[in-house]
């Protein structure tokens, strides 16, 4: 069992690190905000004042918090994760950045002993609550064999997808299939509300045949019921499709459908949604359609 230090106790984050305590790891997390520690204290893991007392005898240290700039500075700042480290420590990097910040984040601690992952997830806030994300991980494979007990006590898929970055570009092209998805399935049930069906019932049977998906499964109900409470937010996805776009150019590749839903991640942002969860892309077709009328609940 592995003495873990938490970073980051967020909607994924809290969960996540509650699953480790579950599977007989020893936790202590940090959050920037302390009262986000409590649920992981009432599960039976700790809660430190600063990164230094989370860092202090762990052997792992695992992050969640939201963008490149957030993981470098958790990481290199003056009273960060490599000031306090011990020796041969696995940083496992939960979050979603740029692949390129993921790079630099290994090549940094590999050159004071440590060993880094770039591990993001996938499933969302309902994956991390029953421990079962999708979890792409780059990075070297002694590391990766080393953290494969903690990443068990969240992931039900974990794959070692190549070296250091490769973790992020999976996960950016995770985020194209799901924005993709879900601007799909909103235009659908924007269609259909407009005709005389039932749409409930059309969830139903488009979820049983070919049109079946985690995302239709996790989304179509919040959707009709305009419950657009954050899970993976619209900020975060924009964010993630802005990885992929500037991953893509880089690489010459031409994205068409990822631009578009780019786009409307972007509009929807542009139009005040982006705190709201990414299946409020529905409310943008509503928009468009002249439609919206109920602000989100």
């Amino acid at each position: 069992m592995a003495t873990i230090a938490f970073i980051g106790l967020g909607i994924m984050g809290s969960p996540m690190a509650i699953n480790m305590v579950r599977a007989g790891h020893t936790v202590t997390g940090y959050n920037r905000t302390p009262s986000r520690a409590r649920a992981l204290t009432d599960a039976g893991g700790a809660a430190a004042g600063s990164i230094a007392e989370a860092v202090s005898g762990a052997d792992v240290v695992a992050l969640m918090v939201p963008d490149s700039a957030d993981v470098e500075q958790v990481i290199t700042a003056e009273d960060g994760v490599l000031a306090h480290a011990a020796p041969n420590t696995v940083i496992i990097d939960f979050s979603s950045i740029a692949p390129d910040a993921a790079i630099r984040m290994a090549e940094r601690t590999a050159s004071v002993g440590h060993a880094f992952l770039d591990a993001p997830v996938s499933g969302g806030e309902e994956g991390a609550i029953a421990g079962t994300l999708s979890i792409m991980v780059g990075g070297a494979e002694d590391a990766f064999a080393r953290a494969t007990p903690v990443l068990e006590a969240v992931g039900a898929t974990i794959a070692h997808v190549g070296p250091s970055g490769s973790g992020q570009m999976v996960k950016a092209a995770n985020q194209l299939i799901v924005a993709a998805n879900i601007e799909a399935l909103a235009e659908a049930l924007v269609f259909l509300e407009a005709q005389d069906v039932d749409t409930a019932a059309a969830v139903r049977v488009l979820g049983g045949g070919l049109a079946g998906s985690a995302v239709l499964d996790t989304k179509a109900t919040r959707m009709l019921d305009r419950d657009f409470t954050p899970g993976g937010r619209i900020d975060l996805h924009h964010k993630d499709l802005g990885n992929m776009a500037a991953a893509a150019r880089h690489a010459g590749v031409v994205l068409p459908v990822g631009s578009l839903v780019a786009s409307l991640m972007a509009s929807a942002r542009a139009n005040g949604d982006g705190g709201l969860d990414h299946s409020a892309l529905f409310r943008g077709v509503e928009r468009l359609s002249g439609r919206l009328s109920d602000p989100p609940a």
